[in-house]
């Protein structure tokens, strides 16, 4: 059911407050690349659909994902990966963190990802098989940066005061924090590093990974895809630094994909089946060659190409946020 989410990625509608969310994806071949997307002017985010995959051929696949975002059943990829939901909970009419739990298992749904860690959530969480990622908001990234103590009371709370029966995996540390008007940037890799090392102190680091979800507004330049690279102001203060903690720790860097705002701002140029998973010619990468049958695709390259540009092919890439609005600007 799509439903729409503010800035914060937090679900605004009044209907449920589950938005797909996706887990894992990561190739291990060519460097990929994106379009141009201007996603953080927009007041309203779309629904987030969940899906994992870990495409090792060199040709693009194609996908349904209008099907995935209105069924929100857990689909299973061939080659392991799999869909969850972002789960927001600013709106009214919500049901119990109970009942949402219920609505997750009887959907199939086997991972979910909060904005932050509330203990009714977690605590309903509890049990059930769902492996969960939490959030660190942006607002407390300067307490977890400057003081380690800060970070390890944090972990110690949130997190092993609930693992493991609660199936935490991962830890979003901040929220497209590049894009974040209090400027709290520079906060973001120590900040990374104390949790790490707050997990380390509970025996935690193996099991529970730490990484930050970025939007595609990071990239300085995403079209072609094979020329797809990051802004430069921020390759050496942030992306090398936090792309050599991801490489050290095992993690993955998270991305939240929105082919719609990709499209909004280019539909002169962009089709709308390329944008929405249909039938189209395609689109050949003139510096890579490859056909896409997908923005998605597209845009997720883009960010591989950048990470690539930058020697770092080899750490994964998670899309922690994707979707198509269903409510929003007139537009």
């Amino acid at each position: 059911m799509p439903l729409s989410l503010d800035n914060n990625g937090h679900h605004t509608s009044s209907r449920h407050p589950l938005a797909p969310q996706t887990h894992s994806l990561h190739r291990n071949h060519i460097p990929r690349n994106i379009v141009n997307t201007t996603e953080n002017k927009h007041k309203n985010k779309p629904h987030t659909l969940s899906l994992s995959f870990s495409p090792q051929k060199q040709r693009m696949q194609r996908f349904t994902l209008p099907t995935l975002l209105l069924s929100l059943t857990l689909h299973t990829l061939a080659d392991g990966g799999s869909i969850g939901v972002n789960y927001g909970r600013i709106a009214n009419n919500l049901p119990s963190a109970v009942k949402v739990v219920q609505l997750l298992k009887s959907q199939g749904l086997n991972r979910v990802k909060v904005y932050d860690t509330d203990p009714a959530v977690l605590r309903a969480l509890s049990g059930s098989g769902i492996k969960v990622t939490v959030d660190l908001p942006n607002q407390q990234l300067f307490a977890a940066a400057k003081a380690p103590s800060f970070a390890s009371s944090w972990v110690e709370r949130n997190v092993a005061a609930f693992y493991p029966h609660t199936q935490i995996e991962a830890i979003a540390v901040g929220n497209e924090v590049f894009v974040d008007p209090h400027n709290t940037t520079k906060f973001l890799v120590p900040a990374m590093k104390n949790i790490h090392q707050a997990l380390m102190k509970h025996n935690l680091a193996s099991d529970i990974k730490v990484s930050s979800p970025i939007a595609l507004s990071a990239l300085g330049s995403s079209y072609p895809s094979s020329a797809g690279s990051f802004r430069p102001e921020l390759v050496e203060p942030v992306f090398k630094p936090m792309l050599d903690f991801l490489r050290e720790t095992g993690s993955s860097l998270m991305v939240n994909v929105y082919p719609f705002f990709a499209y909004e701002s280019n539909a002169d140029v962009i089709s709308l089946d390329y944008a929405l998973f249909r039938d189209n010619p395609g689109v050949v990468d003139p510096g890579n060659g490859l056909r896409y049958y997908n923005l998605f695709d597209a845009q997720i390259d883009a960010v591989f190409a950048a990470m690539s540009a930058l020697k770092y092919d080899d750490v994964k890439i998670v899309v922690t946020e994707t979707g198509w609005p269903s409510k929003g600007d007139s537009n």
